[in-house]
């Protein structure tokens, strides 16, 4: 379910996609042909991936693909089923790579297939607000109501019972049963990934999408980006509040609260029964474990292990922070 609506225009023969990263040199044993890019954990044989960071050495460890770009320092990580292709930089390599398999995945411009929403088929199954706008590879599910001025673009299924707010805009996104989206929110548009690159910023493709499991609420004027080379992840029961941003590739366990104006940076995975209080920041690619509770206004910038309760700048044991600041 990694990427339902960017259509994969793969296989590519290995000899073409090392041309795109200016790997000329390689010799591999045949012109394999390769089915797709992923990243270590969910790739498999004839496919490609990346390994950037030695906080993925585990996964580097037990990936199935049969290449990875990766950094001289990095490849003996790799099994020994898996050909590394070393280049100077590992992430505007993959970019280049994903765009070729996911061209459309790259750009994120205005939906022009919406439709009012009493030329849809919904018409008299939801209960619509004024001016809203829907697009193609929409479904919805019963007893919905959407908001006045909203636009649900392509590929977005909404499970029964949601409730979406006025002004709020969804794309590239799955949505459960029983989820409420309060106004003003945009889920599922790209995330804040580019590269300087030549004297430019290269913008990295985005063939995730945003998974809302059942019973969630999504608080005013919340945003939610869609994967980079995983999916966004909120997961069910988790209650958001206002002015919160979820970078891509997050994944927030069940039963967690976060408080406004948090901000959660790109591939950080947070635990089940999280708790996070008002203008908290997590950092990015860190774990947070079960049943964790993050003091309001603090900074997280290193993984929080379960059952742990955290404060200040940089975020610490409650009881030393209390200690500290009497």
């Amino acid at each position: 379910m990694l990427n339902p609506f960017f259509k994969n225009h793969g296989p590519f023969k290995i000899s073409e996609l090392l041309k795109i990263i200016q790997l000329y040199d390689i010799k591999t044993p045949s012109d394999d042909e390769i089915s797709d890019i992923k990243d270590l954990n969910s790739s498999d044989r004839n496919q490609i991936t990346f390994y950037h960071s030695k906080k993925y050495k585990d996964a580097a460890n037990k990936t199935k693909a049969s290449f990875c770009i990766t950094h001289e320092n990095l490849k003996n990580d790799l099994p020994k089923t898996c050909t590394p292709l070393i280049v100077e930089n590992v992430l505007v390599s993959t970019s280049l790579i994903t765009k070729k398999f996911y061209p459309s995945s790259i750009y994120d411009e205005f939906d022009t297939t919406v439709k009012l929403s009493d030329e849809t088929k919904y018409k008299s199954k939801v209960k619509f607000g004024k001016n809203v706008l829907i697009g193609e590879n929409v479904t919805i599910g019963e007893n919905c109501l959407i908001g006045h001025n909203s636009i649900i673009e392509r590929n977005v299924n909404i499970g029964n019972n949601c409730s979406i707010g006025s002004n709020v805009i969804i794309r590239n996104c799955l949505i459960h049963n029983n989820v409420k989206i309060l106004d003003n929110c945009v889920i599922g548009k790209h995330g804040f990934g580019f590269f300087p690159f030549k004297d430019n910023n290269l913008r990295y493709p985005h063939i995730g999408i945003v998974i809302i499991e059942d019973n969630c609420e999504i608080g005013c004027s919340s945003t939610i980006d869609r994967g980079s080379m995983s999916n966004t992840v909120i997961g069910k029961n988790t209650y958001m509040d206002n002015q919160i941003h979820i970078a891509h590739n997050v994944k927030i366990g069940k039963n967690s609260i976060i408080a406004g104006q948090v901000g959660i940076a790109g591939s950080s995975i947070l635990g089940e029964n999280v708790k996070i209080g008002g203008q908290a920041g997590v950092s990015g690619h860190l774990k947070i474990g079960n049943n964790v509770e993050i003091g309001g206004g603090s900074g997280v910038i290193k993984n929080i292990p379960e059952n742990s309760k955290v404060m200040g700048y940089p975020a610490k044991n409650f009881r030393v922070f209390l200690k500290e600041n009497r």
